[in-house]
């Protein structure tokens, strides 16, 4: 007989509505945390009661995180098995099946596809896995076995690192939980082959999020001369190039990331038209600030700036603005007359608003004035939670400058 599952309870003035109504967090001050709740195991799986010790589902629990119960099923008596993940695997893989021809993708984005803290990108017949909560790392072996069923992937990788499983206790590692690769995967998007180290690369290898974003550029690219800053693996360079820009500069502090933007641009047979410049991002667009100072020759017709995230969180909010807006300061003047400047942010604790108004600032410190045309976001194999706000964390602005 299995023995009964832990409760926990929200305090009385916790608002219980809005986990009713779809948000998927509780944080650690609406949450009982007695010493019963304390010893409950990172991970472990609970059913969440109201004030009133009414049911309202499965959570999963970790006391030691801040968002310290996740919400997992509306069915408090659900077992979370391989068939519970095979489940909400293909829900998601439909999705992704009618969105694109090849099976190149983010198939799993975290709540907005039910489950919690997993990221999955598929590479063709190869996935990786993200699992940065607790309960994820602790069911990653049916969680593994449900994605092999689904989708008949025939390598699977846990990629277990990056900011979110240090707030959850976990450990980083990388381990290879089925088949294996030992080689870049070419990834076809946008007109262009990328390259994608999913064992050594940066998070998954590949951001899939930016692929309507690069196509946007892409149609701004007509025979332009292009820059693309923080390219990782080529990122919107590629793209331009396959829109039919007449050259593309890739500017990145990691070499291992434009050797792969170097073999990408060759296998799309753009080589000849790409060239790549490692080193800190503002140190390069200062320095081609003044190298280009008082001129228009030599200028970008399109200047494509796609950072980490300078904001991840709140309290690193008003640093990451000042980034932002410095990030634009420097690139504006690099921007051609009539030519574009894109600006992303994938901090989600920077708003729209907040973003758009530090790039403004930025280019008009630059000195140049700028009409915005366009607002992009990620894709739709990232599908945005209406209740929960941190999933639509992509804002791509892109300005014509005077």
């Amino acid at each position: 007989m299995t023995e009964p599952r832990k409760t926990v309870r929200l305090k009385p003035k916790a608002e219980a509505r809005a986990i009713r109504h779809g948000f998927p967090w509780v944080y650690a001050d609406e949450l009982v945390t007695d010493r019963r709740t304390q010893a409950i195991a990172p991970g472990a799986l609970c059913v969440l009661e109201d004030g009133d010790r009414r049911p309202m589902g499965l959570v999963t629990v970790n006391p030691k995180s801040k968002i310290i119960a996740r919400m997992l099923d509306r069915d408090p008596d659900t077992v979370i098995d391989q068939a519970w993940f095979e489940a909400r695997i293909a829900r998601a893989l439909d999705l992704r099946a009618r969105l694109f021809a090849a099976p190149f993708y983010r198939l799993i984005h975290a709540e907005a596809d039910g489950l919690p803290g997993v990221v999955i990108d598929r590479f063709g017949d190869a996935a990786v896995i993200q699992p940065n909560a607790a309960w994820a790392e602790a069911h990653i072996v049916p969680l593994a076995a449900a994605l092999q069923a689904v989708t008949g992937v025939t390598t699977i990788i846990k990629n277990g690192t990056g900011r979110s499983r240090a707030l959850e206790g976990l450990a980083e590692e990388t381990v290879t939980l089925l088949g294996g690769i030992d080689t870049p995967i070419p990834v076809p998007m946008n007109g262009a082959t990328y390259m994608a180290d999913l064992v050594g690369g940066q998070k998954t290898g590949l951001f899939y999020d930016q692929r309507p974003n690069h196509a946007f550029a892409a149609g701004l690219a007509k025979d332009a001369r292009v820059l693309d800053i923080f390219t990782h693996v080529g990122g919107f360079a590629l793209a331009a190039l396959a829109g039919g820009a007449a050259s593309a500069l890739a500017v990145d502090a990691s070499a291992a990331a434009l050797a792969l933007a170097a073999e990408g641009a060759k296998a799309s047979g753009v080589a000849d038209r790409f060239t790549t410049r490692q080193g800190d991002a503002f140190d390069v667009l200062e320095a081609l600030g003044q190298e280009l100072e008082g001129r228009d020759e030599g200028r970008f017709d399109l200047v494509i700036c796609d950072p980490p995230a300078f904001a991840p969180s709140k309290p690193a909010l008003e640093a990451g603005l000042r980034a932002y807006e410095r990030i634009a300061r420097l690139a504006a003047p690099l921007v051609a007359p009539g030519g574009y400047l894109v600006l992303c942010s994938c901090s989600h604790a920077a708003d729209l608003s907040s973003f758009r108004n530090a790039s403004a600032r930025g280019i008009g410190r630059g000195g140049r004035r700028g009409q915005l045309i366009h607002t992009g976001f990620a894709g739709p194999d990232h599908p945005l939670m209406p209740q929960l706000a941190e999933s639509g964390y992509l804002k791509s602005l892109v300005f014509r400058l005077d």
